[in-house]
């Protein structure tokens, strides 16, 4: 299936591994021009290098923190037109929210809502100027189904959601979308944290043993692996999607229990 957007340019925050990286992959295999963004240099450059190789479409690479300003400045100076624009940021460790502070709730709220917006800010107007646009937002299962202790992300990810929801229905008819991709647990570095978090809770067993209890516990009896989501995303992305909008598609192998 033709996506038609080959030629477009993108623009994908957390693009050098896990989900982000993915995404980056499956656009540039639809012949997306690619710009990814992130904090480390060293494993950008890697990341570049292996999705050109594996595309034969160059792939741009620019060093970016989405919670800071500048860092979001960069990023649009390293692409400044995006048609496609993927806000990903990994989440917080567990916790108790008794012990978090107001900079622990300032620190998640700049990455998984306030950075976000403002990237949407950025680029939103060219976007609907030029009557295509196409912005993904990498969220999480847990605004639909909240854990306690993932409370920093429940917050500040629901707030994005919120946003969204209203901002969407005004761009839509500019042919410029806006969705949220809402994964459950997945094969990542993100996910490898997160176990490791429950270990001091957990002291009875090891990092394999909670690794292998949390992938058997979904219906699907595994992980996600980042290439699922990369190819939904692509999808979401695409020229036949102009009709989607304000959504929030959970992909999680049956893991929320609700119908709705």
């Amino acid at each position: 299936m033709d996506l038609g957007i080959a030629g477009k340019t993108a623009l994908v925050f957390g693009g050098s591994r896990g989900m982000g990286k993915a995404c980056a992959l499956q656009l540039a295999r639809e012949g997306v021009r690619v710009t990814i963004a992130a904090r480390n240099p060293q494993t950008l450059e890697a990341a570049a290098k292996e999705i050109s190789e594996a595309t034969g479409i160059g792939v741009g690479w620019v060093s970016a923190d989405l919670t800071r300003e500048a860092g979001r400045e960069a990023a649009v100076a390293a692409c400044p037109h995006p048609d496609i624009l993927i806000n990903n940021a990994d989440g917080p460790l567990p916790g108790d929210f008794r012990d978090w502070t107001r900079e622990d709730w300032i620190a998640a709220l700049d990455a998984m809502m306030l950075g976000p917006i403002d990237m949407i800010r950025r680029v939103v107007d060219g976007m609907v100027q030029r009557r295509f646009g196409r912005i993904v937002n990498i969220v999480s299962r847990s605004v639909k189904a909240p854990h306690a202790e993932l409370g920093l992300s429940n917050g500040a990810r629901s707030g994005l959601i919120g946003f969204v929801g209203g901002l969407a229905r005004q761009t839509v008819r500019h042919n410029v979308t806006i969705n949220n991709l809402l994964p459950g647990a997945f094969a990542t570095d993100a996910q490898v944290r997160h176990i490791q978090g429950m270990l001091a809770d957990h002291k009875d067993k090891t990092f394999e043993q909670l690794w292998d209890e949390r992938g058997r516990a979904s219906p699907a009896g595994r992980y996600g692996q980042p290439e699922e989501l990369g190819a939904l995303c692509a999808y979401v992305c695409s020229a036949q999607a102009g009709y989607m909008t304000a959504q929030n598609i959970l992909l999680d192998g049956g893991g929320y229990p609700g119908t709705y």
